[in-house]
């Protein structure tokens, strides 16, 4: 059974104290590894939210390919979730935002990418500091990816480990080949306060597979869609006075 660990804020912290405290993927990386960063990529993910908050990154996405053994992978993994990009559409918007998961400690991402045609692309996943590297993404339908992570001048990479299936108690290593491939995704600096997202999977006999990048920065708070927070429920109304007489 994977371990998970919890870390508890507070839920009357503000956006500053709640965002400029998290040592979490810089314990991962190490001292050494996290200082080479570009300052705007340690800043990034030193951010730790209130429970009632969030923060969305908007951009376009300007490259994105797939080979057809990556296509028909896409489309399998519409039955976990699709997490992976059903189309190879660029020039498109996308928003990415990012919440506190509350029960287990992690985050929640939420990926919305725009298509030249239909509806938008959702995808949901779930980072946790568990499991035996540390950290886990999950997917859906109890599929995850094990990372590891690591950090260069320009940019803090999330490699995949290993993939596995969680059944009730059990977790399951699923084989190498069963697996689709080495993921790795990359946070790039750009400067300019903007950032790519590189998504890369390669699989071992067809070679990279999938390969999507988008250009992004943080929404700022006074534009009114960096921070959200819940609604106060509103007073009760005070009692109707009886009429005279």
């Amino acid at each position: 059974m994977a371990r998970v660990r919890t870390i508890i804020v507070p839920e009357e912290a503000s956006e500053e104290s709640a965002g400029l405290h998290d040592l979490r993927f810089s314990a991962l990386v190490g001292a050494a590894a996290w200082s080479r960063l570009p300052p705007a990529v340690r800043a990034r993910f030193s951010k730790r939210l209130a429970p009632d908050a969030a923060v969305t990154y908007v951009g376009t996405i300007v490259d994105s390919r797939r080979t057809l053994p990556g296509q028909w992978l896409a489309e399998l993994c519409r039955l976990i979730g699709r997490p992976l990009p059903l189309d190879a559409d660029v020039g498109v918007p996308a928003v990415v935002t990012v919440t506190e998961d509350g029960t287990s400690g992690g985050q929640f991402w939420t990926r919305m990418y725009g298509r030249l045609r239909g509806f938008p692309q959702v995808i949901h996943s779930s980072k946790r500091f568990a499991g035996p590297t540390g950290l886990e993404e999950y997917l859906g339908r109890g599929i995850g990816i094990a990372l590891t992570v690591s950090a260069d001048e320009r940019a803090l990479h999330f490699h995949s480990d290993h993939y596995f299936l969680i059944m009730g108690d059990r977790r399951l290593r699923l084989p190498r080949w069963l697996s689709p491939g080495a993921l790795t995704i990359s946070h790039v600096d750009q400067g300019d306060e903007r950032f790519a997202f590189v998504l890369s999977l390669v699989h071992p006999l067809f070679g990279e597979i999938i390969r999507q990048t988008g250009i992004f920065r943080e929404r700022p708070v006074d534009a009114g869609c960096a921070v959200i927070r819940r609604a106060e429920p509103p007073s009760p109304a005070p009692a109707a006075s009886s009429p005279a007489g």
